[in-house]
């Protein structure tokens, strides 16, 4: 958690698609945030971010990931897309706002009508070329709505549909910030702190110094669903 109740997200993953891909990231921002509330950080100079993280734990971990295809038609103004490292991005404010966004990225219509919880989210777009490549970290922070607990994007949507479960390869890394202390008795605990083995100036404000980290796997069949972890 950052400062003024801002939190980051940092994500990455393995791919292989035959063609572009948009990932749709939502998040829980705070309620009446415009487009402009969500700040992208380039993190193409430091790739290795998790790698470094990882290298704090006693055994390296593999990392999951999810994206689609979409498409819908336009309507009103269009949203701002950003150049972030390698890829492009942009943040919709709401679900309405789905019509406003670059075309290439776009969710249908009715992709949350089964998430009926995102009504109130945001969510941050990623486009991914095709290929097979490992996605360099992709940074943001965003004004959350949950200032007592940090919030991880691990709901799965791959083909249009919601399902009650899905296949799960992921790797999940919080530290616990003054202003907000994790409940993370189940997570395991890095045995030395953060500068001991990331890169601090090439993580641009998202890692802090002298915390120790926590990691959280997930792995195989697992209820699918976002992840909370809750203040102390």
């Amino acid at each position: 958690m950052g400062e003024s109740a801002r939190q980051f997200v940092v994500y990455s993953m393995n791919l292989d698609s035959a063609e572009p891909l948009a990932m749709v990231l939502p998040i829980p921002v705070a309620a009446g945030s415009d487009e402009a509330a969500v700040r992208f950080i380039n993190l193409k100079n430091y790739a290795n971010f998790f790698e470094d993280l990882s290298s704090g734990f006693p055994v390296p971990t593999p990392r999951g990931g999810f994206g689609r295809s979409v498409a819908a038609t336009a309507e009103s103004v269009p949203l701002q897309v950003f150049q972030v490292g390698s890829f492009e991005a942009s943040f919709v404010p709401t679900v309405g706002d789905f019509g406003r966004l670059d075309e290439r990225f776009r969710l249908p219509n009715n992709a949350f009508e089964k998430l009926p919880g995102y009504k109130t989210f945001g969510f941050a777009v990623f486009k991914l070329k095709a290929g097979e490549q490992t996605v360099h970290p992709m940074a943001f922070e965003f004004p959350t709505a949950s200032r007592t607990r940090l919030f991880f994007p691990t709901v799965h949507i791959h083909d249009g549909k919601v399902h009650d479960r899905a296949g799960f390869d992921h790797s999940l890394y919080c530290q616990s910030a003054p202003n907000l202390r994790l409940k993370v008795l189940t997570w395991r605990e890095s045995p030395k702190p953060a500068n001991k083995f990331m890169d601090v100036k090439k993580a641009e404000g998202i890692i802090l110094s002298n915390e120790h980290c926590h990691r959280l796997e997930l792995h195989g069949t697992l209820d699918n669903q976002d992840t909370f972890v809750e203040a102390a």
